[in-house]
């Protein structure tokens, strides 16, 4: 997500860090700037306007004259970055004894159908009975699919057989049906049409009028850039949106939808859609967006996902054991599985602050996948006997070759990772008593072993003085002695 835009705006931000500032240099800068939102998709109008905000406060003297202009500047940046986003209202306002309705509206493709299940979801986590209403008789196909979606999450789905009713009539006796069964949120899922026409508006406008929903959401994909933003323009002007919901972020999404939608249409975006899973819908925080794009992580985020997927009982049993120095590789198997439910290892590195580059840097090269590494580990540990995973000491030559062909990988893989093992171990023992803040920083310690443990090229020393700022020319010549590595391995097994 993002990763064009925070690639181009981290490398012309990081000319303001270099060098004595002057109002030259920072509107050459900021052209950077602009031009890198342009190629993100950003309205024209709105790309400009933000630079210019932004050069306007960058040019004075309190910047220019102050200890660090370069930090100055970016703080800007991103304060600008929050005010363009936000700011945002997510709550939906639901009053004992009453019903809010909520109108979702869309394009077809833009996962409208899927968003009212996700959107359910979330509302029956927060203590709400919501029930979903197939509204869309215009594609048989929605129906069964809401249909399908309700049973998946557990809410009730209104349906009527198309060609039977209106969508504002089926709208109606779902009102009525959702009063008599306890629901206290009605979820319309309306017609999407492949373009915007006049048939489409006025049946969306007719349910407007007859139903008065509390809350007119649509739903649109951010991979579409622009034509997204157009969307919402269109559908504000003729039902007046309370929110947006932009689909597909996990995607090669570049960003301009999200940066564009609420300066020109006045529409805030409310909710975003992270993942094809039920579960994959987010409140947008402008603040934590700005941090992603600008490359600084996301730990808010981080850690509600966390507290979210991750079993309480088990983090704290394998706490104890951390503390107690019995934590194995069974444990540690355990514990990745647990991380893995939060999602891609690739995804969760661009939320921890310093690692989102080297993820990029990762993903730039052949090999070099997080996610494939994890698998790796994971296969190796399989491989070994529960005794072995116990007592990884006992672990001898003829057992890492056995270990090695049962797990697909190479011996000196196997020793590696009893190496890392050994000496996370004693730093995860450390960190198991920390607070909060020195755990970050030790995540940052343990960053080269946890997510790439392939790093047997370069000594833990050398590792440890490049943690954070590995380039792509660096990662190419680990990647080179790893190879070299490997071929006197094969050699010596000959």
């Amino acid at each position: 997500m993002f990763e064009s835009i925070t690639q181009n705006l981290t490398d012309a931000l990081g000319n303001f860090t270099r060098g004595k500032l002057s109002e030259g240099n920072i509107r050459d800068g900021m052209a950077q700037v602009r031009k890198a939102l342009l190629e993100a998709d950003v309205n024209y109008d709105v790309a400009k306007s933000f630079c210019d905000n932004v050069t306007k406060q960058a040019v004075g003297d309190q910047v220019l004259k102050s200890l660090k202009p370069g930090e100055q500047i970016v703080g800007i940046v991103y304060n600008e970055l929050v005010n363009l986003m936000g700011p945002v209202d997510h709550s939906i306002a639901i009053r004992r004894g009453e019903m809010a309705i909520i109108m979702m509206c869309g394009l077809q493709g833009a996962g409208k159908t899927t968003t009212c299940g996700k959107l359910a979801t979330m509302l029956k986590e927060q203590g709400a009975t919501p029930m979903l209403v197939a509204a869309d008789l215009q594609r048989p196909a929605a129906i069964e699919q809401l249909r399908v979606i309700g049973e998946q999450v557990g809410v009730p789905v209104y349906w009527e057989e198309a060609g039977s009713s209106t969508p504002v009539k089926v709208c109606q006796n779902a009102q009525k049906a959702a009063k008599k069964e306890g629901c206290n949120v009605l979820i319309l899922d309306t017609a999407g049409r492949l373009h915007i026409d006049d048939s489409l508006m006025k049946e969306l406008v007719q349910i407007d009028n007859k139903l008065m929903p509390h809350q007119a959401l649509l739903v649109c994909d951010a991979m579409t850039g622009q034509d997204a933003v157009n969307s919402a323009k269109a559908f504000n002007e003729a039902l007046e949106l309370d929110g947006v919901i932009l689909t597909k972020l996990d995607g090669d999404t570049r960003g301009g939808a999200a940066l564009s939608v609420k300066a020109v249409t006045g529409v805030p975006i409310k909710y975003i859609g992270v993942g094809e899973q039920l579960d994959k819908l987010e409140p947008f925080h402008p603040e934590r967006m700005a941090q992603r794009i600008l490359g600084q992580g996301d730990v808010a985020t981080l850690l509600e996902t966390a507290q979210r997927v991750l079993d309480a009982e088990e983090m704290e049993d394998q706490q104890q054991k951390m503390l107690e120095g019995k934590f194995t590789l069974d444990d540690f198997l355990k514990a990745m599985s647990q991380i893995q439910r939060m999602g891609s290892m690739k995804s969760l590195m661009k939320l921890i602050p310093g690692m989102g580059q080297m993820a990029q840097a990762m993903e730039a090269m052949d090999g070099m996948d997080p996610d494939k590494d994890v698998k790796r580990v994971k296969a190796m540990i399989s491989s070994m006997t529960v005794e072995e995973r116990r007592h990884p000491d006992r672990i001898d030559r003829s057992r890492r070759n056995r270990i090695a062909i049962g797990s697909g990988t190479d011996p000196a893989e196997v020793n590696d990772l009893l190496k890392q093992f050994k000496g996370m171990s004693g730093m995860m023992q450390q960190m198991a008593g920390m607070n909060m803040g020195d755990r970050m920083k030790a995540v940052r310690e343990l960053q080269s072993e946890a997510m790439n443990p392939n790093s047997r090229g370069v000594s833990q020393g050398k590792q440890r003085s490049k943690r954070g700022d590995l380039t792509k020319d660096a990662l190419r010549e680990k990647k080179k002695k790893e190879r070299q590595r490997q071929k006197k391995a094969r050699k010596r097994k000959k």
